[in-house]
């Protein structure tokens, strides 16, 4: 299926201001996400990277600013958890017909894309945290969606699970052309995944590459002055390592992406050749 949008952004936010009980929760967000690009939302609790999402959804409205969206966008939202009846007999195939009347090929397909068809028979309850997060992720695709919107997509989520999420919704972001717009308790986990960070704290603190954000004195002023202790990057390789940890030169063939996880010390000089 293809859900590849109009050149353009998809969706815009300019000087977006929430008040709330008289608490200013958001104050003048700018935000854009384009076709292809995954921007990613963190920030401590109460930061409003939720609120925020909602504004973007027109769940709330805001105070002052403006959202523009891509006329007919269409938006796969998952949200950061969802309570299921545990005495709801329920599989999971059956749960993502729940809002709509769907397709059973369109499920399946769903279900495939986000790495769990495998489960489509299984009940509900029985399937684990990780495993629900890959059906939410199945759910929004349902609506091909022009832009993916994933609130804590990894929560409940072990940390080499984490990796394989983050690493299929990249490539949903390449075989569909969506935008996602990420909401993250972590950087780092992310890093390697993400084309734009925005660290939100009722306003937006800094924004940019991920590596640059992780040295911004605003982004350790909120997680710490060794926030960046723990440098996650992206190399590109034409060769492939044998099962006894040698290196075989590569056939001339596609690049592979690996993740290399590194932790050192702020001022010493890293380099991968």
């Amino acid at each position: 299926m293809s859900t590849h949008p109009k050149p353009g952004p998809l969706i815009e936010a300019h000087g977006l201001t929430l008040v709330l009980g008289g608490r200013t929760v958001l104050n003048r967000i700018d935000l854009t996400v384009n076709p292809g690009e995954i921007v990613t939302l963190i920030g401590p609790n109460g930061a409003g990277k939720t609120t925020l999402v909602r504004a973007v959804l027109g769940l709330v409205k805001p105070t002052a600013g403006a959202v523009t969206r891509m006329p007919g966008l269409r938006i796969g939202y998952m949200p950061q958890r969802l309570n299921i009846d545990a005495t709801l007999p329920l599989t999971v195939r059956r749960f993502l017909g729940l809002w709509r009347p769907v397709e059973r090929t369109r499920l399946d397909r769903a279900l495939a894309e986000a790495g769990v068809a495998h489960l489509a028979q299984s009940p509900v309850q029985s399937i684990s945290g990780g495993e629900l997060q890959r059906v939410l992720l199945a759910r929004a695709l349902l609506s091909e969606p022009h832009l993916l919107v994933l609130d804590e997509p990894d929560q409940g989520v072990d940390v080499h699970g984490q990796a394989e999420l983050f690493d299929r919704i990249a490539d949903l972001r390449r075989s569909h052309g969506c935008g996602v717009l990420l909401v993250s308790h972590d950087l780092h986990t992310v890093m390697a995944r993400t084309d734009k960070v925005l660290c939100l704290n009722g306003h937006v603190c800094c924004s940019g590459r991920p590596e640059d954000v992780s040295r911004h004195p605003e982004y350790h002023a909120l997680f710490g002055r060794h926030a960046d202790q723990l440098a996650v990057y992206l190399h590109r390789h034409d060769h492939t390592h044998a099962t006894d940890g040698h290196v075989q030169p590569g056939t001339g063939g596609d690049c592979c992406d690996h993740d290399h996880h590194h932790e050192h010390a702020p001022e010493e000089e890293h380099r991968h050749g």
